[in-house]
């Protein structure tokens, strides 16, 4: 282990570390994850839509699944909250004719009461009565979900002190609960924890800098000496591992 040249490329990562949209192709082959949920987001997404229906897609990223769905561009509309996101779907997708509107999934949305057939959200801020505000009755809220104990392991193999959890309601009975209380019937409810894994350490610093609300106050030179154990762990075993937190909710609005 040449303990130089490894901090030199990893400090690399750390200031090379941005993300456009939600894309991390930059760490493509260097780490894997979410390869082995027990659902598929896209096939419940797919199971529910009709040609026919309003769809809203809460912090869309940078639109890239809403337009998988390669549904009619006029029946499209979007949220996203993170500055460049807002800027990439302004770019992307005003021009198509989505209705994108900047704005936080997790407080009021930007649109008239029952405006929507479909409001769909993967890995977003929600609010479980702003969602049944814009759907119609027996619209449907289809979540994907990064729980509160998301990749704790790694939290705790890169950080010297390390955080609460930085969301510790994101459990899927707090959320169906909050839901049913909002006048949803939960149609599908499943929560699972899956590996992550990762075959360089440069990848999990890039990693850890781009999901700084899970590694707050992440550095490199302030994290060196455990990012060589990090290192030490890889050469050992061939990966580092830790685990993700998710769950997935389709609910219907009854009232």
């Amino acid at each position: 282990m040449d303990r130089k040249k490894l901090a030199r490329v990893w400090l690399h990562e750390e200031e090379i570390a941005h993300i456009r949209g939600w894309d991390f192709s930059h760490i493509r082959g260097k780490y894997d994850e979410e390869r082995d949920l027990p659902w598929n987001y896209e096939e419940i997404v797919r199971r529910y839509l009709r040609p026919d229906m309003r769809v809203l897609d809460i912090d869309t990223g940078g639109g890239e699944f809403l337009l998988s769905l390669g549904h009619p561009c006029g029946l499209l509309a979007a949220t996203e909250n993170y500055p460049p996101n807002v800027r990439l779907c302004e770019e992307r997708l005003l021009p198509m004719g989505i209705d994108f509107r900047a704005a936080d999934g997790g407080g009021a949305l930007p649109f008239p009461d029952r405006s929507f057939d479909l409001v769909i959200n993967r890995h977003g801020n929600f609010h479980p009565g702003e969602a049944g505000r814009v759907l119609k009755t027996g619209g449907v809220f289809i979540t994907e979900q990064v729980g509160a104990e998301n990749d704790r392991e790694l939290v705790e193999l890169l950080l010297n002190d390390v955080p609460k959890l930085p969301f510790p309601d994101q459990y899927l009975k707090i959320a169906q609960a909050a839901f049913e209380d909002a006048g949803f019937e939960a149609e599908e409810a499943q929560e699972a924890f899956r590996p992550i894994k990762f075959w360089d350490v440069g990848a999990l610093v890039w990693f850890a800098r781009i999901i700084e609300w899970e590694f707050p106050g992440f550095s490199v030179s302030d994290c060196l000496e455990n990012l060589y154990h990090a290192q030490e762990i890889l050469e050992e075993k061939g990966v580092i591992e830790g685990s993700i937190h998710r769950f997935l909710l389709a609910a219907r609005k009854t009232l």
